[in-house]
């Protein structure tokens, strides 16, 4: 398995716990890290993912709902918007990772964690948010310029 895609893997996890459990995110990162041994490099991809999905997730959410309206988030899957998220923040937010490349990795997750319907889920969302890709980037910028306005 490729290390990146392990890495993804870990993020999720993560990611998961995070949402339904409540759990602090750096204390679920080092124990998933510590469970899956990763190469530095790929920890630290890991580790971006879950601080970016977490940083980024008011505006990653709104990008969703927008895009699944007939599944508010709250009731979508926590395994399936977390696939969402990473996705959504590594083509658009981060733009290093190309959509394909996203996309096929999030459908690869969802089949390996997902109910059955959420390869198909997953593909269709993330589907529709690639044409708003630019309007995501530029909301995320937006939201943490407000921050740190808010933070002076």
């Amino acid at each position: 398995m490729k290390a990146r895609h392990q890495a993804r893997i870990v993020a999720l996890q993560a990611l998961y716990e995070i949402d339904c459990a409540h759990h602090d995110p750096d204390l679920v990162l080092k124990h998933r890290l510590e469970e899956t041994p990763l190469s530095r490099s790929a920890a630290d991809f890991s580790r971006y993912l879950v601080e970016g999905v977490l940083k980024h997730r008011p505006v990653l959410d709104v990008f969703i709902h927008r895009n699944a309206p007939e599944w508010p988030l709250e009731q979508m899957a926590y395994i399936d918007r977390n696939i969402l998220r990473i996705a959504l923040f590594e083509f658009a937010v981060d733009g290093q990772t190309p959509v394909k490349v996203a996309i096929n990795e999030a459908v690869e997750l969802a089949k390996a964690f997902g109910a059955d319907s959420a390869p198909r889920f997953v593909n269709g969302v993330l589907g529709s948010l690639v044409e708003q890709r630019k309007v995501i980037a530029q909301a995320a910028r937006e939201a943490e310029s407000r921050k740190r306005r808010a933070e002076d």
